[in-house]
């Protein structure tokens, strides 16, 4: 068999990339014919699409992630997030922001948010390096994922192994809510412990196959190792470095976005949402596993161009791998909504008195006075 150049598969994963991009520019571009709400909306937590569906969480979060975010500076960021905060402030004091606004102006509005949450951490409001915004999950950790997918001997998976949860690792803790208090060690403990869980079960795994298989039937039995290597490892990073908010908890609010009580947090959000999130990340290596294969050997055009070219396996596979990576991450992350909620009777005693006193949940939850809110991180 021929091995692909390198040219040949950096251009399938430029392609891939380019095509994730393409298609959230293109998929907003029909979202913005609509019209969208008014942007003082904005300041109490709402989106411009409906966050209690899928439907609305996922289009929210694929154009979010788009890679063509990362193209705007620091500088043009932080200046949107001054004019955002300036617009709040003014709302604030009673000032009714929309009067005059165009549709135009509102639409722009609604953008530079999108484009100020992609490069700005929400709760410290510190710039988020490129490689760690998830934006740039794609084109960052994508290229990854496709070299743990065609290795096949156990170096290659044990250092894509370490490569990928060393990128999650610094991804987690950037996205994280960071209302919880974290160390240098616990960072450090988190990289330690994922990137060990991925190097022992696809070290462990490998080992089992060359010694139990013959090398050709072992060879490709060893692409499918990666799979469980990075459910596990993926899980265990994001459940790792989540960890602390558990033990400190989250700042719980009401109907409105406002913190119930200032200061105070909860643990039994916080171990909700931990939870939540590490099974989106299990969940996203579904379609950057299993996606690509079935497409190259169930869909007969991308069959045949691969049995009569065999080089061109791998340029193919990156691209339908970098593409379902593009899908899968804001599908994965849409499961759960970000601004997640807790059954009131699940809450700390502090809270409940506090809910009571305000006139119960009816009216400090509003429409699902059951329920409490809290932002899940991502």
């Amino acid at each position: 068999m021929t091995s692909p150049s390198f040219s040949l598969v950096a251009a399938a994963a430029a392609a891939g990339i380019t095509t994730c991009a393409v298609g959230a520019e293109f998929g907003q571009a029909f979202e913005d014919k609509e019209d969208c709400p008014d942007f003082v909306k904005s300041f109490k937590g709402q989106t411009r699409y409906n966050l209690d569906t899928f439907q609305g969480r996922f289009k929210n979060l694929f154009y979010a992630y788009n890679p063509l975010l990362m193209l705007k500076t620091s500088e043009y960021c932080l200046q949107g997030a001054k004019e955002i905060q300036e617009l709040k402030e003014r709302h604030r004091n009673g000032e009714d922001i929309m009067k005059g606004i165009t549709k135009e102006e509102n639409l722009r509005l609604w953008k530079l948010k999108q484009e100020v949450d992609s490069a700005i951490h929400p709760d410290t409001g510190e710039i988020v390096p490129e490689p760690f915004r998830m934006s740039g999950y794609v084109p960052f950790n994508g290229p990854i994922c496709v070299f743990q997918v065609t290795s096949s001997s156990t170096l290659p998976i044990v250092f894509w192994n370490w490569a990928n949860q060393s990128q999650n690792a610094l991804v987690n803790y950037f996205n994280r809510n960071a209302a919880s208090a974290m160390s240098d060690k616990t960072l450090m403990k988190s990289y330690t412990g994922a990137v060990f869980g991925a190097m022992t079960v696809a070290m462990g795994l490998a080992t089992f196959v060359k010694r139990t298989f013959s090398p050709k039937k072992a060879a490709r039995l060893l692409q499918f190792v990666t799979f469980p290597a990075c459910v596990v490892a993926s899980s265990m990073n994001c459940y790792i470095v989540r960890a602390p908010e558990m033990d400190v908890g989250v700042p719980v609010l009401d109907g409105q976005g406002n913190d119930i009580l200032p200061g105070k947090l909860s643990k039994v959000a916080a171990t909700k949402g931990v939870y939540e999130t590490t099974a989106s990340r299990a969940f996203l290596q579904i379609p950057v596993y299993f996606v690509p294969p079935l497409l190259t050997s169930m869909v007969p055009p991308l069959k045949a161009i691969i049995t009569r070219t065999p080089s061109l396996s791998v340029p193919i596979t990156t691209y339908l791998l970098l593409v379902s990576f593009g899908v899968g991450l804001p599908g994965a992350c849409a499961v759960f909504p970000k601004i997640s909620s807790v059954e009131f009777e699940e809450l700390e005693e502090e809270f409940k008195e506090e809910v009571e006193r305000r006139g119960g949940p009816k009216i400090v939850f509003g429409g699902e006075g059951d329920k409490a809110w809290f932002d899940r991180g991502l």
